[in-house]
């Protein structure tokens, strides 16, 4: 993936995801070893607010629409929960405001967690709510795979 072709092919989404998954080992470890002094009211909630606002809603909305095309303010909600900026505010904010404490480490457990195990991102207008490969971009994959050994010089799709 680079400025000018913003897609991964299976192996660059694996390594993308791998490092996520770094970043979550960190953050359980650092949760595992300092576990007494968590707040756990504090832990589940931070944990569990991300998905109770910018997930549920969405998926609700998805599962119940017959054409499963949702208005596009269900993916900016998603898209703002589940944002590293936005939660590092909130973080930010909370130590600030609060203190720091290690039940703050919920919220890149649960980012983290989102992409490297389930491979969760942030999520695109053009494709829908849930995981559903785009014919599309399913073109593309194959056209760029290089499991030919060779990689066209221009490929048409057409959505």
């Amino acid at each position: 993936m680079d400025a000018a072709n913003r897609f991964d092919t299976p192996t660059t989404y694996r390594l993308i995801r791998a490092e996520y998954l770094v970043g979550l080992i960190v953050g359980v470890v650092l949760f595992a070893v300092h576990l007494g002094e968590v707040r756990w009211l504090p832990a589940v909630g931070l944990f569990g607010y991300i998905d109770v606002i910018g997930y549920l809603p969405g998926a609700i909305a998805y599962h119940r629409s017959s054409t499963k095309w949702i208005p596009k303010g269900y993916y900016v909600l998603y898209n703002i929960m589940h944002s590293l900026v936005t939660q590092a505010a909130v973080i930010g904010l909370w130590a600030w405001l609060l203190g720091w404490e290690w039940a703050l480490l919920a919220v890149p457990i649960h980012l983290f967690g989102d992409r490297a195990l389930f491979g969760n991102f942030l999520k695109p207008f053009a494709v829908q709510f849930e995981p559903v490969a785009h014919p599309a971009f399913t073109a593309l994959e194959a056209a760029v795979e290089p499991a030919t050994g060779t990689i066209p010089e221009t490929v048409a799709v057409h959505a």
